[in-house]
């Protein structure tokens, strides 16, 4: 599923649990990579990070967790540090490492949310206009109209549109793991689906009517975008569109998920035409790092748009987390130590889960799981490591008072 949803998660490991078809491995204890803190204590330990990410593997039962901190300010060699626990491969016992290529899931809406703001920028479309003005007809009947849905909408799901990822045929994704998805296709099922009951509602739906905008507004697909606006000038050589290939290119981390025996079920091949612009990117954690340094820090997006991305209102807690607020592409959650951090994260069906975050002082986290967590506690324990690795004190940098 590319959602960073709670509940959502719950739902969708419960619904493979109930028709899993897939070859199953054992569910045996996962020979850990024990985290190995600098030695000198120079760029400090990172003790609570360490603990943090060793109760995903030991405790959670993630096959894998990696995160991988960067922080501009930092002294001479600390700028960059990582943290990894558990395998990459289960076959293999290969352990977990912070280079691996993944599935991002729902990050991919922060990449799409960044191409619509660069046209609205252009001012090749407007993030006030109603979605008929570019896709007439689109959106019509059982009580959805697209002349009372604008682009903004879109972007920070405040549509009212449904997420076809509710539809009853995703209470069992395993068995649409090979077919291939076409976006009007997905709207078209969403829209016999019935309206959310709450104003801000996370759907993946509106980010493929978004993809659709950018498609006639520009003439090209927006994967094509999105690799000519921001892939390409970033030099992101290990993000990808996948497109029908069921199999990530390059080296990456195996996924899995829960089986209805309590073993783990290799997800990894899988085909995400069904995530499209809102789901489907595979990346690495420096990619996802440096794609949002260079978001925050306004290279991708003059001020005021990157000033609406982050104009934001509260989320539901039950598709979200708590605490969470949504901006256009953007989440938004408040630290332990104070402030808040900005990014996205994303889940995928197969078993891939990833975060990345940036902190108020520039520090940045990428946190990388080969297992979707399948409980709220290991959920909640998957946000933890993104806290306490952007409130981590070790002496890595020259401070100054806030």
């Amino acid at each position: 599923m590319a959602i960073p949803l709670v509940s959502a998660v719950l739902r969708t490991r419960t619904a493979l649990a109930a028709g899993v078809v897939a070859t199953v491995l054992a569910a045996a204890p996962v020979a850990a990579a024990q985290p190995r803190p600098d030695a000198s204590g120079s760029c400090g330990t990172h003790e609570a990070v360490h603990r943090s990410v060793r109760r995903l593997v030991a405790q959670d039962r993630i096959a894998g967790a990696s995160v991988l901190v960067t922080e501009p300010s930092a002294r001479p060699g600390c700028a960059r540090w990582s943290v990894t626990d558990g395998v990459a491969d289960l076959g293999t016992g290969r352990p977990m490492n912070t280079t691996d290529r993944l599935r991002v899931g729902s990050v991919t809406k922060t990449f799409t949310a960044t191409v619509v703001l660069q046209l609205a920028a252009e001012h090749r479309l407007s993030l006030d206009a109603p979605v008929e003005r570019y896709l007439p007809g689109l959106i019509r009947g059982h009580g959805y109209d697209g002349r009372r849905i604008t682009v903004r909408g879109l972007l920070q799901h405040t549509s009212g549109l449904p997420d076809y990822l509710d539809a009853p045929e995703w209470e069992n994704p395993e068995a649409l793991r090979f077919r291939h998805f076409e976006p009007r296709e997905l709207v078209t099922r969403a829209l016999r689906l019935p309206p959310p009951e709450r104003t801000w509602h996370y759907a993946t739906t509106n980010y493929l009517v978004a993809g659709l905008i950018v498609r006639k507004v520009t003439g090209h697909s927006p994967e094509t975008e999105v690799i000519r606006r921001v892939v390409a000038p970033l030099g992101l050589r290990d993000t990808s569109w996948p497109g029908d290939d069921p199999r990530i290119q390059g080296p990456h981390s195996d996924s899995y998920f829960t089986g209805a025996d309590g073993r783990r079920v290799d997800g990894t091949d899988w085909n995400m035409t069904f995530g499209g612009v809102g789901g489907a990117l595979v990346s690495t954690q420096a990619d996802l790092t440096r794609f949002a340094t260079a978001l925050l820090d306004g290279r991708l997006l003059p001020p005021a748009q990157l000033a609406e991305m982050r104009r934001s209102l509260p989320a539901d807690p039950d598709r979200l987390w708590p605490g969470a607020r949504y901006g256009l592409g953007l989440i938004s959650t408040p630290l332990s130590c104070g402030g808040s951090w900005w990014g996205h994260g994303g889940t995928v069906p197969g078993g891939h889960r990833a975060l990345v975050a940036a902190g108020p002082g520039g520090r940045t986290v990428a946190l990388a799981l080969n297992q979707v967590p399948d409980t709220l506690r290991a959920e909640q324990d998957f946000l933890d490591v993104v806290d306490k690795a952007l409130c981590d004190h070790s002496p890595t940098t020259e401070r100054t008072p806030a």
